[in-house]
């Protein structure tokens, strides 16, 4: 009697631990991770500077700066995240498979994303611009790029559109990665590169390129930056209120200035929640 005691006993404690477990499974899996576990996975740009940059001593840019600090407000220190890289291409499958939490990669909010995913924020307001070498002063409208080189990465739609709108003359040049433009633009082998000025600001803040190129300031299209997560997810709304937080006490401005001041980046102010600019 007293053995088959001890074994109900077992079996009541086994039962109740698989119950948590699965429990803890399904959280998980409803994309809902708000503080307590042991990591929260993100996804960013790895080669995007000033934006999302893997180097050796880390990782840095102002989608990085505004995701820790969102992880920190659901529960995470900077040691439990576990950065993941998302090409462009991958964003909406990264979080429909579950492999990252959110997303924060120049992730632009646009009615078809919307239909795949859901966006926290926008916590951006970015425009398509172009860089220029500093002491170029040929070019100071859209219309100026008629008949010059114009440079965007291989898979952009940047430069063409540019071409089709604004500049029909304008002479494209795709290379294969906007390390390479700038390189171009240095060497004077192209007269300008096209992409959301964030970015261009990101790259031309490098120690290497200061005081080299400057923004064309033109605000040829907006670009309203969003977190990503999963269709129905609970996070928005925490991340949300994360990024309200991240505004009122100074660290938005803050992250930007220190990502994209060295070039001088004229930046929106901070864009209120749901605030979606066409």
């Amino acid at each position: 009697m007293k053995l088959r005691k001890v074994t109900a006993a077992a079996a009541v404690v086994l039962s109740l631990a698989v119950t948590a477990t699965a429990c803890g499974s399904d959280d998980k899996k409803d994309g809902d991770s708000s503080g307590g576990g042991k990591e929260i996975t993100i996804g960013i740009k790895f080669d995007q500077p000033g934006i999302g940059q893997k180097t050796p001593q880390g990782y840095s840019g102002f989608d990085v700066d505004v995701a820790t600090y969102v992880a920190k407000k659901l529960g995470y220190a900077a040691d439990q995240i576990k950065w993941k890289e998302t090409k462009s291409a991958d964003r909406e499958n990264a979080l429909s498979r579950g492999d990252v939490d959110f997303i924060a990669a120049s992730y632009s909010i646009t009615p078809e994303r919307q239909q795949k995913v859901d966006f926290a924020g926008p916590y951006l307001l970015a425009h398509q611009d172009v860089l220029i070498r500093a002491d170029d002063d040929t070019i100071k409208s859209p219309s100026d790029l008629n008949s010059k080189k114009l440079c965007s990465v291989t898979g952009s739609t940047s430069a063409q559109n540019v071409h089709d709108k604004l500049a029909p003359k304008a002479q494209l040049q795709k290379y294969p990665t906007y390390s390479a433009c700038l390189t171009g633009l240095q060497n004077k082998a192209i007269d300008a590169l096209t992409t959301d000025d964030s970015i261009l600001a990101g790259y031309a803040s490098q120690a290497t390129f200061k005081g080299r190129f400057k923004l064309g300031g033109f605000k040829m299209s907006n670009e309203n930056y969003g977190i990503g997560v999963k269709k129905g997810s609970a996070l928005k709304a925490k991340i949300n209120t994360a990024l309200e937080s991240m505004v009122s006490d100074g660290s938005w401005e803050k992250a930007v200035t220190a990502n994209f001041g060295p070039a001088q980046y004229k930046n929106e102010p901070a864009p209120k929640i749901g605030n979606i600019v066409s």
